[in-house]
């Protein structure tokens, strides 16, 4: 290891010491590696978790990397409306302050399915539960000093246009297409909550992890699942994934930086639809509109 990269590792850990992590989708992949570094690097970590089993896995993980810490979970269900209020009320309950909220919890449905509010699947768990936990627990991440959120977007959102007349995808269903536009919807939501949130000391980052073996997809059978199974064995590890996460979360060189999309922990230019500030902020009323009438 070279004396720039101790010194940068050293500073980190500096940084994260005591800081308050809550972070969702941390039981497998990205999440998982992510909250092991975090906690290496001094966080507290807070997770949302809604398999009991694979959660209290992370937990001792966690505890054994440093014992001195309380981590907790949360238990939720991130497709239901009920359980994202639930779970951020509980946590804003539990944490007057939080330091860096990291929204990764996702899926992919390659049938479209709908959530118990009525909602597309993909489009509940992987946008409306990242706005409606944000917005949810803004007043604790105020209460820390230069806060950070985090979302876990993706290259898929390329070549994905949103179509806000048709957000649940009610008419010629993809589950691949659902996902892509998720993930444009998290870019889109990341560029709008920047805006919204500049003057506070807040920071809004989003980031592209990579193609990363994970347990992604997992849950889907047919053709399209196949597929999957058979690209991860070309994929990066989780431990590279998580990567970007860590920097975002950790490194003074993004403190003051707001409103952008990462990949291997730099700046990247998203597409043309994720730079448009019209629809970000089309996004933004639909989604509000959408979640105060459930």
């Amino acid at each position: 290891m070279s004396g720039a990269n101790a010194s940068a590792i050293a500073r980190s850990h500096q940084e994260m010491k005591n800081k308050v992590v809550v972070i969702t989708g941390a039981t497998s992949g990205i999440g998982d590696v992510a909250a092991q570094n975090l906690a290496r690097m001094g966080g507290r970590i807070v997770m949302v978790a809604r398999n009991s089993q694979r959660a209290e896995l992370t937990l001792g993980r966690l505890r054994q990397i440093n014992p001195g810490v309380d981590h907790r979970v949360h238990f939720a269900d991130l497709s239901k409306l009920a359980d994202m209020r639930r779970v951020a009320a509980e946590i804003a309950t539990a944490e007057p302050k939080i330091d860096v909220l990291i929204n990764n919890a996702g899926a992919m449905f390659t049938r479209r399915q709908v959530s118990a509010d009525g909602f597309e699947m993909t489009f509940a768990t992987n946008h409306l539960s990242y706005f409606v936990v944000t917005d949810a627990l803004l007043k604790p991440l105020q209460a820390a000093e230069h806060a950070r959120i985090i979302n876990t977007a993706s290259e898929a959102h390329r070549g994905a246009p949103i179509d806000f007349d048709d957000l649940q995808f009610s008419k010629d269903y993809s589950g691949f297409t659902a996902y892509r536009r998720s993930k444009l919807c998290n870019i889109l939501f990341t560029k709008e909550l920047a805006g919204r949130l500049k003057g506070t000391g807040i920071t809004a980052n989003s980031l592209h992890p990579g193609f990363v073996a994970s347990r992604f997809a997992d849950n889907n059978r047919g053709l399209l699942a196949y597929l999957f199974r058979f690209a991860k064995l070309f994929a990066i590890s989780p431990e590279k994934g998580a990567e970007t996460i860590v920097f975002l979360a950790s490194s003074n060189e993004v403190a003051n930086t707001s409103g952008l999309y990462f990949q291997k922990c730099r700046p990247a230019t998203p597409s043309k639809e994720a730079q448009d500030q019209d629809a970000a902020r089309l996004l933004w009323i639909e989604t509000e509109k959408l979640q105060q009438t459930r």
